[in-house]
């Protein structure tokens, strides 16, 4: 069942500036997450709304309760998300979303998944940063500095399945499609996974001349140009993220016609 626009339009427009008074949005994260929301709502309604507040939600008490990073190796945006960030994560549930509009069914598998997929990451990193022990590269699976791009935990890990079998219950309860539970779970793990490894070999990495540290951003926090050192200049944790939930808003419609939750 889709919503019409204008309740569509004001049911976004309360959680983002919920969203917003609560520091878990900045101004332009908040006209994203407006946009992602209100678009979800039209296209697969309330089960694509339940959905996407068990993201938001979750993601962002998780990102709060995250521990401070001792010797982090990457200087991250921090908890505020950006319009950048709520496009990252939720950018490919929107389009996909709108697939709801002919099948309803299809919309929110899309949907299921590729947030599965978000929250995933989320949580490995938030709980992750708590592991007792460094995480281990995950084409090397030597040990690496708390922060690493492609470093895993088993926390993180841990913290991953938790995430994406959230959400996907979320999917799943609202829907009533119990296939969709564990099919989404996997995706959205599978989806984390995939960030991670291409946060090890493609996203670029960068290094502070100045402060001897190593970054994500072409200029660090303190001003300084910084020296790339792997990865494409063009590709930064922003477009990882939005490339690991696009895949996994794919694998959702794949897995839509492969199990034929239509039918269960």
């Amino acid at each position: 069942m889709t919503l019409p626009l204008p309740l569509a339009a004001a049911v976004s427009a309360t959680v983002t500036a919920l969203g917003w008074r609560l520091g878990a949005l900045t101004g332009s994260g908040a006209m994203a997450a407006w946009t992602v929301g209100t678009l979800v709502l039209v296209g697969t309604g309330w089960p694509g709304g339940a959905t996407l507040a068990a993201f938001f939600v979750s993601s962002s008490a998780v990102s709060r309760l995250a521990a401070p990073r001792q010797g982090a190796a990457v200087d991250a945006k921090g908890n505020c998300r950006d319009h950048w960030q709520v496009l990252a994560n939720g950018g490919a549930a929107m389009l996909g979303s709108l697939v709801g509009l002919s099948n309803a069914g299809l919309g929110l598998w899309i949907v299921t998944s590729s947030l599965a997929a978000a929250a995933a990451d989320t949580w490995a990193t938030s709980l992750g940063a708590w592991s007792r022990s460094l995480p281990r590269h995950l084409l090397t699976w030597r040990s690496v500095p708390a922060g690493t791009s492609g470093g895993m935990t088993l926390t993180g890990t841990i913290g991953a399945l938790v995430g994406a079998g959230l959400v996907a219950a979320a999917g799943s309860g609202a829907g009533r499609m119990p296939s969709l539970l564990p099919v989404a779970s996997l995706i959205g793990f599978g989806g984390m996974v995939l960030d991670s490894a291409l946060g090890a070999t493609a996203q670029a990495g960068f290094r502070c001349p100045r402060c001897e540290v190593a970054s994500e951003w072409a200029v660090h926090r303190c001003g300084t140009p910084t020296v790339r050192l792997r990865g494409w200049a063009w590709l930064n944790n922003d477009g990882v993220n939005g490339l690991a939930t696009a895949a996994a808003a794919v694998a959702g419609w794949v897995a839509w016609a492969w199990v034929s939750p239509a039918s269960g």
